[in-house]
């Protein structure tokens, strides 16, 4: 991570912006956001399929929760987490499927709570951090935006004795933002993005659940980040706002809201509904590999060889 902020540090520098302004890091912070997240596009798109096999198979689970109702001696119990468990095999997903981008991104997040983190105390002792310099280390803790310094946290202003007012309004700002993104993100999927079925069913209260303690945990944890983490996580969320409405609005969820409201949009410019035109091109492709294989190869000619 310090070689990425390095890296696009010295890109922006090169570009006329100040070295050590806080401005020029914050740019460098979005762009690692960027990077990281470009990254872990292949990991979305094994979350979406992987939310969409649960969807498919809510009336499966609605099925093997009636056959042990009101079973519950332990080899029952067993029997159904056994049967459960195959049905998840069979559908290639899983109870926590929608954490997966999440968890990619915790080990990057805490690589640059880390590097931010330790300016201060690298700062002091005249160090480096990775590939930051100890003159990179001193601009970045001596920069601000707003008057906030991005290495300042809310907790160590508010408990500094010299409160510091721009950190704390920068700080809450921030805190807010990161944790509605996360909320209207969650609430998204939930009132977009799936179906009737999957609203019914029993994983509903573990969306549920992420839906109101995710962003509290954030909310919580980011009184204790630098400014620059709040940065990034706040970047962070945009970005997942913004791929997640471009996917619910262009490819929703078979059966839910947002796929009816397309079929609507399509069907005021002529256009048929999505499934009869993911139907038909499927019929296409299976009709044009038929035509492959009946297709008559035809012999080539043999010259007579002269004696």
């Amino acid at each position: 991570m310090s070689w990425i902020l390095w890296a696009f540090h010295e890109l922006f520098s090169f570009l006329g912006m100040d070295p050590n302004s806080g401005w020029t890091w914050t740019f460098s912070i979005v762009a690692v956001v960027v990077v990281i997240r470009a990254a872990l596009i292949p990991v979305f798109v094994k979350q979406i399929k992987a939310q969409r096999a649960m969807q498919a198979l809510q009336p499966e689970l609605r099925k093997l929760q009636a056959k042990y109702k009101g079973k519950k001696d332990q080899l029952s119990q067993q029997a159904m987490i056994a049967e459960q468990r195959a049905l998840f095999k069979k559908h290639n997903t899983g109870m926590f499927s929608s954490c997966m981008p999440l968890l990619f991104q915790m080990p990057f997040f805490f690589a640059l709570f880390t590097v931010l983190n330790n300016t201060a105390t690298a700062k002091a002792a005249g160090e480096g951090i990775g590939a930051l310099s100890a003159a990179h280390v001193r601009s970045f803790d001596e920069s601000s935006i707003f008057g906030a310094r991005l290495s300042d946290t809310f907790l160590n202003t508010l408990n500094s004795g010299n409160v510091n007012i721009s950190v704390i309004i920068v700080a809450v700002i921030l805190i807010v933002a990161m944790s509605a993104l996360q909320f209207i993100t969650q609430r998204q999927i939930m009132s977009k993005n799936m179906t009737k079925e999957a609203l019914e069913g029993p994983f509903m209260q573990q969306q549920k659940m992420m839906l109101y303690i995710l962003p509290l945990v954030f909310g919580i944890g980011g009184i204790n980040f630098p400014i620059g983490l709040l940065l990034y996580w706040t970047a962070t969320n945009v970005w997942t706002l913004a791929q997640q409405f471009w996917v619910i609005r262009n490819n929703p969820t078979p059966g839910s809201e947002a796929e009816r409201e397309l079929n609507e949009r399509r069907a005021a410019k002529g256009l048929p509904p999505l499934r009869e035109k993911k139907a038909a091109e499927a019929a296409e492709a299976v009709a044009a590999e038929e035509l492959k294989k009946t297709q008559r190869v035809q012999p080539k000619r043999q010259t007579k060889r002269k004696r």
